[in-house]
């Protein structure tokens, strides 16, 4: 088969990175993806970075054995833990990561207040310091660690009281107060009608699922690899569980 119609291969903790999968298909409607959901793992933000490094290359060799032309690591938390380990493992795959949009919410709120919501390793990693660090002359920067959200995104209850529940301790007292509130998390855009509720409709969302896409799709065209073909898509779970597939369609297919 030719190369350009290999699989672009989508990675995350469990159903999170459908988010960015979203924009993926979105921008590259022609292209075949495989999607792998390792929700018999998840959360990743809660593990140490050497687990979640053994987890991203056991994932990454599962993807790599059926066929592929570029790899997307849709999981801020193994981008920030893996990504480069990958990218040495593999140096001549096409291998994308995804970071929080802080760049983009300090271009579009300078002097402004932005928040950074993230898991606890994402909230730790070096990687988001070295972000964090690039950006805090041009914006006031707060971290908002939310423990607990991706279980509840991996049970289908992204938008619920119980959601609202978690959520309203962690994020109430900055309702009214934030310019912009970065999703660190591929999960979290799925709870993003609980997130805007609980902060006010005067706090910009943002995630990095678009600019993954977009320089996927770069990637790719620098290599001449876009597909013109009917487009497909495929999802795998590393949970033996027909629900989370159902799950990661579900999500797929939502606005």
């Amino acid at each position: 088969m030719n190369q350009k119609q290999d699989f672009i291969a989508v990675f995350d903790s469990g159903v999170g990175g459908i988010s960015v999968l979203r924009h993926l298909v979105r921008r590259m409607p022609h292209e075949r993806f495989l999607y792998y959901g390792d929700s018999a793992n998840a959360p990743y933000g809660t593990k140490t970075v050497e687990q979640v490094q053994k987890l991203s290359f056991a994932v990454a060799e599962k993807l790599m054995a059926q066929g592929i032309k570029a790899l997307v690591v849709a999981c801020n938390t193994a981008t920030a833990a893996a990504v480069e380990l990958l990218r040495e493992k593999y140096p001549d795959m096409i291998i994308v990561g995804i970071e929080p949009a802080v760049k983009l919410a300090a271009d579009r709120f300078p002097k402004g207040t932005v928040g950074i919501m993230a898991t606890p390793l994402t909230i730790d990693s070096e990687r988001l310091h070295k972000l964090e660090d690039r950006w805090k002359e041009q914006c006031d920067i707060i971290e908002l660690p939310a423990p607990g959200l991706v279980e509840l995104v991996e049970a289908g209850k992204a938008v619920c009281e119980e959601s609202e529940a978690l959520l309203a301790p962690m994020l109430a007292p900055y309702a009214g107060k934030l310019d912009a509130v970065v999703l660190g998390c591929t999960h979290y855009p799925f709870a993003a009608p609980v997130i805007q509720k609980l902060l006010g409709e005067s706090t910009t969302l943002l995630d990095g699922g678009e600019g993954t896409a977009l320089q996927t799709q770069r990637r790719l065209a620098e290599k001449d690899l876009l597909s013109q073909g009917a487009g497909e898509i495929v999802i795998q779970s590393s949970a033996q569980d027909p629900k989370i597939l159902h799950l990661c369609r579900k999500l797929l297919a939502a606005n």
